[in-house]
């Protein structure tokens, strides 16, 4: 009988090591490489959320936290070999990135292959939970045609010609693409794609003037950019004497900086510090300037929305983390964030969540183009399509 009662006592508390185990979080992301400030803030945020959801124990449902960083470098087979590694020798449970788009498309087949859960957080290409989505795959970062839709608020008016500035991979082509199907009274009239790492925008702008400068109506040349480059140079070579227009959607505070001349400019954004307003987003707002010294930027937000979502869903499965459970837990959960609600659509694992429709001021107390808010996009709003084959 003695036996018996500390085999059952040993039992129990192996098993309560088991559900004690560490919680590993592999965050395989651009934290070197073009995209590398982008990532910095990504990681700032899963950070600064996880540290708040947690009120600070790193601690959910008796396990504690553990965080792993990748390097990506920005290239996919590193990228892929990252998650791998993350996976079968790091015992990750659920891993969170990348900040590409085209790295990301590389990474969903790890995922499936080793069946656990890539949180996709920022890259934002239609295709990561649209046609090369699998069921391992959620997103909390927006999606092409979630930046698409918002913004074809701003711009989709009758008599209306927009010639398309975009970077030649993923991120650009399928913003594009759903910048196109997001129109309905609006029409493109020029697509035109650069190099990711393009300096010289010369040639480019002037075959966007060409197609535009004779059309009636409003003008408007879009620039879908991300990372290094400065495609709003071409504002230097006067496109106003055609009459046509420059505009772009939201983005980092450094990349809004040469927007400030372009006051009274309307785009969308997913967020901005000054947009939202609840509690979480105060919190951020406070603690990131508290110790950064600046707002949170673009992508911080999104970090601190997946680090809740990661919270949120062990709580909700009382601390399993096997994936079945998992995946169960998180299709159609609803989670607070900076931005206020996300919901995981069920079908393609797509966070639903609001936009922000803004207008350009040029405040002179801060060096970046301020955004004023004209209209929340809340997600009842947009009808999103869902790409996948599920």
């Amino acid at each position: 009988m003695k036996r018996i009662l500390l085999a059952a006592l040993a039992g129990l508390c192996l098993s309560s090591a088991a559900m004690a185990k560490d919680f590993v979080v592999a965050h395989v992301y651009d934290k070197t490489g073009p995209l590398e400030a982008y990532a910095k803030q990504t990681h700032n945020g899963l950070m600064l959320g996880l540290e708040y959801a947690t009120q600070g124990t790193m601690t959910v449902a008796g396990r504690k936290i553990r965080v792993i960083e990748k390097d990506n470098q920005g290239k996919p087979d590193v990228a892929r070999a990252q998650l791998a590694s993350a996976y079968a020798d790091d015992n990750a449970d659920i891993a969170v990135g990348p900040t590409s788009s085209g790295v990301a498309l590389a990474m969903l087949p790890i995922a499936e292959e080793y069946e656990k859960i890539l949180l996709v957080e920022p890259a934002v290409a239609d295709s990561i939970t649209g046609d090369k989505w699998n069921k391992y795959i959620f997103r909390t970062g927006r999606n092409s045609s979630q930046d698409a839709i918002a913004n074809a608020v701003a711009f989709d008016q009758p008599d209306t010609s927009i010639a398309m500035l975009a970077q030649d991979y993923a991120f650009g082509r399928d913003g594009v693409k759903a910048f196109k199907g997001a129109l309905k009274q609006a029409r493109i009239v020029h697509e035109e794609y650069l190099p990711a790492n393009a300096t010289d925008f010369t040639a480019g702008a002037q075959r966007l003037f060409d197609a535009l400068k004779d059309k009636p109506g409003r003008k408007i040349i879009f620039i879908l950019w991300a990372g290094a480059g400065n495609p709003f140079k071409i504002a230097d070579l006067d496109p106003k004497r055609f009459g046509i227009e420059i505009a772009t959607g939201g983005n980092t505070l450094a990349a809004m900086t040469p927007l400030k001349s372009l006051a009274g400019m309307e785009g969308a954004t997913y967020y901005y510090y000054g947009i939202p307003k609840n509690p979480i987003n105060d919190w951020l707002v406070a603690e990131h300037q508290k110790r950064y010294g600046q707002p949170p930027d673009f992508f911080t937000a999104g970090g601190m929305s997946a680090a809740i979502a990661i919270v949120t869903a062990l709580n909700k499965s009382a601390g399993k983390s096997d994936t079945d459970t998992l995946i169960k837990t998180m299709e159609g959960m609803s989670f607070d964030t900076p931005k206020g609600k996300m919901t995981f659509r069920p079908e393609d694992h797509q966070a639903m969540q609001s936009m922000y429709h803004f207008r350009i001021k040029n405040d002179a107390s801060v060096p970046w183009a301020v955004q004023d808010l004209v209209k929340e996009i809340t997600p009842d709003q947009m009808a999103v399509p869902i790409q996948n084959k599920r």
